[in-house]
């Protein structure tokens, strides 16, 4: 999920008397829908949860419509690639390690929309790449 204005959107809620006092704490997700979140990414990214699902949120994007992305966890991200690009995807990056643990490669349909296909493949601390991860709140669903 793509927000265009994280601060900007933060200030609406304030705006609004929502209760948001940590921009960072994705306040119009986890207060409204419950989510918490697990992981920190900068100020431009988080990993929302409730219960086993989880979404990313990033910063980017301008203008009425911000772009959506989906990411989709695979078993071998290498073998989904081929079999994407014998059946024509537009593929946008090739699979790639990267240093949270995931291989992934980029894609993306006839509609336009954006598809990101991680597998994990090591174990990694948040904290050994940049990210902070968030003890979740006692009585939490998540």
């Amino acid at each position: 999920m793509v927000v265009s204005d994280i601060e900007a959107a933060h200030a609406e809620l304030v705006g609004r008397g929502v209760d948001a006092s940590d921009v960072q704490d994705f306040p119009c997700l986890c207060n409204t829908f419950g989510f918490a979140v697990r992981l920190r990414i900068g100020t431009h990214r988080a990993q929302l949860v409730y219960g086993d699902g989880a979404v990313v949120v990033i910063e980017g994007g301008s203008g009425d419509a911000a772009p959506q992305s989906v990411l989709v966890r695979v078993e071998d991200a290498d073998a989904h690639h081929e079999q994407a690009l014998a059946a024509g995807a537009r593929i946008s990056s090739p699979p790639t390690d990267y240093p949270y643990g995931e291989r992934q490669y980029n894609a993306e349909d006839i509609g336009g929309h954006r598809w990101t296909f991680s597998q994990s493949i090591a174990d990694v601390d948040p904290a050994d790449w940049g990210g902070v991860l968030v003890p979740p709140e006692p009585g939490s669903i998540s």
